[in-house]
Formats: C-alpha cells, sequence, structure tokens
C-alpha cells in the first residue's frame, strides 16, 4: 500500500503535458507545466526567468491584471454575462498570454480565472506562466504537417542532448525555429488576430520585423537582440522588463536617437508688433528591429 502511494504521489509531481486529459483547475494546469525543478540544474536561467514577464503573462505591468474587463459584462465583445459562464474562447488572449490552457484546459479552467480576476487573487492569477515546458515542448515545433507534434518526454532546444537528467524529459531534440525568430513569432505575432468571431489588434513585433526591419536590411533575430548570452548562456530575462524602469529607458535610449533643431525669430505682424516665434523640427531615428513601442 505505502509503494502504491508513493507512485501515485509521483505521478501527481510530474507534468502531464502528453495527456490526453484536459486541466480542470487552474491548479492542475499549473502542475501539468510546473518547471519549478528545472531550477536545480539551470540555476541561473531560471533566476532570469523568474524576473521576466514570461513568468507572470496574465499580469499587466506593475502586477496589473490586464484581463479584467474580459470577465466583467458589456465591457468587451468576448465578456461573459456571468464569470460562471466564461470559457476559453472568452479569453482570447490566452492564444499567446497562455497557450497550455488553449489545449490543455477544460472551460471550467477560465471560469476560475474569470472569477479570480473579478475578486482581484493575484496569487492564484500568478500561477499561470509561461514555463520551461510552454516554449521547450509545447511551442517548439511549427511544421507539425511535416516535423509532427512536439513528443512526449521530450525537450527541445538548439542542440540535441541525448541523456537528461529528468524523470519525464529524457532527452533533449534539436528545433530548427529555436535560433529562429519564428520561435518568438508565434506570440509576438503578425498583427490582427482575425481568426476570433471578434478581431482582436495585437502584437505586431513580428511582422514590423519581417516587413520593415529585414526589408530595410536587418540580419539579426530576435534571440540576439533579447536574450545575448551571459556566462555562455541565453538570458531568460528576455528585455525589456516593463516594471525596471531604469533598465527600460537604458534600452530605448540605445535603440532611439532624437534630433532636435529649432529656429527662434520675431514675426512682424504689422508696424511695432513683432511676435515671438520658434520652428521646431525633430527627428527620431530607431535601430529596433521593430516598431517601438509594441508588445
Amino acid at each position: 500500500m505505502r509503494l502504491r502511494w508513493l507512485l501515485v504521489g509521483a505521478l501527481v509531481a510530474m507534468p502531464a503535458v502528453a495527456s490526453a486529459q484536459k486541466a480542470k483547475t487552474i491548479d492542475e494546469l499549473a502542475q501539468m507545466f510546473d518547471s519549478s525543478r528545472c531550477k536545480s540544474c539551470h540555476a541561473e536561467i531560471y533566476a532570469q526567468w523568474e524576473k521576466s514577464h514570461h513568468a507572470r503573462p496574465m499580469m499587466g505591468v506593475a502586477g496589473g491584471l490586464k484581463d479584467t474587463p474580459l470577465a466583467m459584462k458589456g465591457a468587451t465583445p468576448f465578456s461573459p454575462d456571468d464569470p460562471s459562464k466564461a470559457t476559453i474562447a472568452t479569453f482570447p488572449c490566452f492564444k499567446c498570454h497562455l497557450p497550455q490552457a488553449v489545449t490543455h484546459a477544460e472551460d471550467s479552467v477560465a471560469v476560475e480565472y474569470a472569477q479570480a480576476l473579478i475578486a482581484k487573487d493575484k496569487a492564484k492569477i500568478g500561477k499561470l506562466q509561461i514555463t520551461c515546458l510552454v516554449c521547450h515542448n509545447e511551442k517548439a515545433i511549427v511544421h507539425r504537417l511535416s516535423d509532427g507534434k512536439p513528443q512526449p518526454g521530450v525537450l527541445y532546444s538548439s542542440k540535441e542532448v541525448a541523456s537528461h537528467p529528468d524523470k519525464v524529459f529524457k532527452s533533449v531534440k534539436k528545433s530548427g525555429i529555436f535560433k529562429q525568430s519564428l520561435m518568438c513569432g508565434q506570440c509576438h505575432g503578425l498583427g490582427p488576430n482575425l481568426e476570433f468571431e471578434n478581431p482582436v489588434q495585437c502584437a505586431t513585433l513580428y511582422g514590423s520585423y519581417l516587413h520593415a526591419y529585414i526589408p530595410a536590411g536587418g540580419t539579426q533575430t530576435c534571440q540576439e537582440c533579447h536574450m545575448k548570452p551571459i556566462n555562455g548562456q541565453a538570458d531568460h530575462l528576455i528585455a525589456p522588463n516593463w516594471d525596471d524602469v531604469p533598465g527600460v529607458s537604458k534600452i530605448l535610449q540605445e535603440a532611439l536617437s532624437l534630433d532636435v533643431q529649432t529656429l527662434g525669430y520675431e514675426w512682424l505682424e504689422k508696424a511695432k508688433t513683432h511676435v515671438p516665434k520658434v520652428v521646431v523640427n525633430t527627428k527620431i531615428n530607431s535601430t529596433a528591429g521593430h516598431r517601438v513601442p509594441d508588445g
């Protein structure tokens, strides 16, 4: 009997990404994609991720609850009449801010989320994260007709590792998109999401990158700018951290230059009447790989 309970406990502690059964609660979904044990071997990367917006995708800047209008009757075209009637489709933001909910959660998770928004339960909402498993498994393959879906028990990265010391994810396979901007473009998108019954205007970073930066001669990927290596490892803070005002200001100062030229004079409106005038010419030059600001 003791062995039986040990086995049950082990199964509960392991992520169930490959499971056909969908999560019915926020806790179940969080457990399914829990990556906390990655910290034991990847402490520096994990610490960077914990400070990133990927660790708090359902929060706005400074801890705000950005989806609250979606849970309020009449506030948006998606808002249900009552939080108890919420569904996964009620929250179009899940597409990028919580993609695992679209594929691995029942509508009951959306109900719980809507109720948490109304109650301003930040502790519960904070459990919903873009974890290691979301990027290194769930979103690691985009050409699924030819390459197949991400395999259960396999992590994906920029290189292959035959033996990975984990109870569930025992190997790491190479993904062809991990060093490509396409990896990031899955969520930091092309612009309007026209597939919803009510289109949603959202992030256009990837679209701006493809249609402006690359045609203008740009060559760097998203990763080369936003995940510059620290001690030989890609920085998983994936700056900017919009809550870090000095850090954001520094990035913007490096990416945007402002040239201001002024001409002051007096206009002779009529005899003995001089009106002070000034002409101000401004020019902003951006070296960023996309429009600023965006998301």
